[in-house]
């Protein structure tokens, strides 16, 4: 016979007392409670990879570790060390999901962008990103694009030029603050859900509400962006009535930091005030748009960026209680994604392989001769050997009209994607330019009044959360003072073309390309300008300058002065 269990021993005692009349029974114990573990999730992110599927000129700079107040360039980033990276922090827990920040596409280098940027939406599906927000380069070729970027089919003009059907997007896109005006319907859903052990967790994605101002009208055409903190703030109800406690945000926004890539000492711009404005209901924020690397805590809050194109994933451990069902506890890593450490993954290799095949041709294609590097380190005044030759090329491209031909070029730093390095055998070629500035756009001349060049030349400063000082084309110089607020920074009488002083009532020609003639970058006078003509498209006149031009090098930076 087996012995009796303990509980049956009780069961039978009680049962005897019973019958013997007895008023008690003898107390059984409840089963004692066992406490649940904390569930633990790994959150991967990044943002701005703006489809640098090999890795960046220059990869990333950091402190140099060796020699404190130096900085050092490490090779990183790139689709292929990456994807590696992205894996391998993906297999030390089974809970996990992989996201971004926006900008994932757009402003691309040529590889991608001859194919519309196919090919990195082929490569972070590969990847296993799940849930991005949109950032506003997404919508450099508009809303019909960018949904064509999630849903797959061949490009409307240039048909499939890839080698395979294109799919879409594997991931979700997200635009909780994006409306359609004729329907007031987000773009794309609000946010992502994804449960772990039974814990759903939610990834509220958007973009900044300034996107109007720093994207061609076009592209954001029927389109409203609302204000970030707002949309947020009225979606968490929403998401506690479905029993959803555990909440991230993904926006493209951001800030500056004034620490190391994986610091915060001290993080000023926008970022700051939308997390101070958000509901305590939000737990951790992944933020990007400002292609900076910080790792914050904001109101109390986890706030991260990993940087740009790639070079960094950031890593993020959520501890989830089980009872609550809500975040108890953040940490951040940012982990560079150094070439010299990530091997590269074999089906990245294999997908840049087949577009390099067809881009070859056109990617490898001479353009002209240089002397020397042109890099585009601004000296304290804000100027740049290569924004020089940019805003030279643009000037004379379209100074030689008949009527009406331009003066002046004004260059936003904000399109000058990277420097040009110095080939080995001189040899410039058109992947080359077109890594510098790959928006492909217009130029477009207009005339200006004296004055609105001047008000112009305040608007690098009003408004911004960093300085845009324009690349102003030869013949053309001013200074200014960095003592001086906002409106006053242009020292008067400082600004001259070809010798003489701006007459604030004259009207002068002036080439801009068409996302600075539409507003964009916050110069809103451009709008005003009058008599306008569309002229070539930028890279195009890049490459007719660096023909013409065959010694090409570094010239005085001498058109721009600092004072203070």
């Amino acid at each position: 016979m087996r012995p009796a269990s303990p509980l049956r021993s009780l069961l039978a005692a009680a049962f005897i007392a019973l019958a013997a009349g007895c008023t008690t029974a003898p107390q059984v114990p409840p089963p004692p409670l066992i406490a649940k573990p904390p569930v633990l999730v790994k959150v991967l992110a990044i943002n701005d990879f703006h489809g640098n599927l090999k890795p960046p000129l220059g990869g990333i700079r950091i402190k140099d570790p060796d020699h404190p107040g130096k900085t050092i360039n490490v090779d990183a980033g790139g689709a292929e060390y990456l994807a590696t990276a992205v894996a391998q922090l993906r297999a030390r827990n089974p809970n996990h999901i992989f996201v971004a920040a926006g900008d994932l596409i757009g402003a691309s280098p040529l590889l991608s962008a001859l194919f519309h940027d196919e090919p990195t939406v082929q490569a972070l599906s590969l990847m296993g990103l799940e849930a991005a927000a949109v950032g506003n380069h997404e919508f450099d070729k508009g809303s019909a694009e960018l949904l064509r970027m999630q849903n797959g089919g061949c490009h409307p003009v240039d048909g499939c030029k890839g080698p395979e059907p294109f799919k879409g997007a594997a991931y979700h896109y997200l635009a909780a603050s994006t409306v359609d005006v004729k329907t007031g319907k987000t773009l794309f859903p609000p946010y992502f859900v994804k449960s772990f052990e039974g814990i759903p967790v939610a990834f509220i994605g958007l973009t900044l509400k300034g996107t109007p101002g720093i994207v061609s009208p076009a592209g954001v055409a029927g389109l409203e962006f609302r204000d970030e903190v707002q949309t947020v703030n009225a979606l968490v109800p929403e998401l506690k009535r479905q029993g959803i406690e555990a909440i991230v945000v993904l926006i493209h926004e951001g800030g500056i930091p004034t620490g190391d890539y994986n610091e915060c000492p001290g993080i000023s711009g926008a970022i700051v005030d939308i997390v101070k404005g958000l509901d305590k209901a939000v737990d951790l924020v992944v933020s990007g748009h400002t292609h900076r690397a910080y790792n914050c805590r904001i109101d109390g809050r986890l706030v991260t960026s990993g940087d740009k194109y790639g070079t960094i994933v950031t890593e993020i451990d959520l501890v989830l209680d089980p009872v609550t069902r809500d975040v108890v506890s953040a940490q951040a890593d940012n982990l560079i994604v150094r070439n010299a450490v990530f091997a590269k993954d074999p089906q990245q290799t294999a997908l840049i392989a087949r577009y390099d095949a067809l881009a070859v041709n056109l990617a490898r294609r001479p353009v002209g001769r240089i002397a020397a590097a042109l890099p585009r380190d601004a000296n304290p005044a804000g100027e740049h050997a290569l924004g020089q030759v940019i805003a030279d090329a643009q000037l004379e491209a379209t100074r030689g009209a008949e009527a009406g031909g331009a003066q002046i070029a004004f260059m936003n730093p904000g399109g000058i994607r990277a420097a040009i390095g110095m080939p080995a055998d001189g040899l410039l070629r058109y992947e080359d330019i077109f890594s510098v500035q790959p928006f492909y756009n217009n130029l477009v001349t207009m005339t200006l009044s004296g004055a609105q060049i001047m008000e112009l030349l305040e608007q690098q400063w009003k408004g911004q959360v960093e300085r845009r000082v324009l690349q102003v084309s030869a013949g053309f110089s001013y200074t200014w003072d960095a003592a001086q607020p906002p409106g006053r920074h242009v020292v008067p009488g400082s600004v001259r073309l070809n010798g003489q002083p701006l007459d604030p009532q004259a009207g002068y020609r002036v080439t801009v390309n068409a996302f600075m003639a539409s507003g964009g970058d916050g110069f809103h006078v451009l709008k005003e300008g009058t008599d306008r003509r569309t002229g070539m498209m930028d890279v195009d006149a890049l490459e007719l300058y660096v023909k013409a031009h065959p010694t090409l090098a570094p010239g005085p930076l001498n058109r721009i002065a600092r004072l203070n």
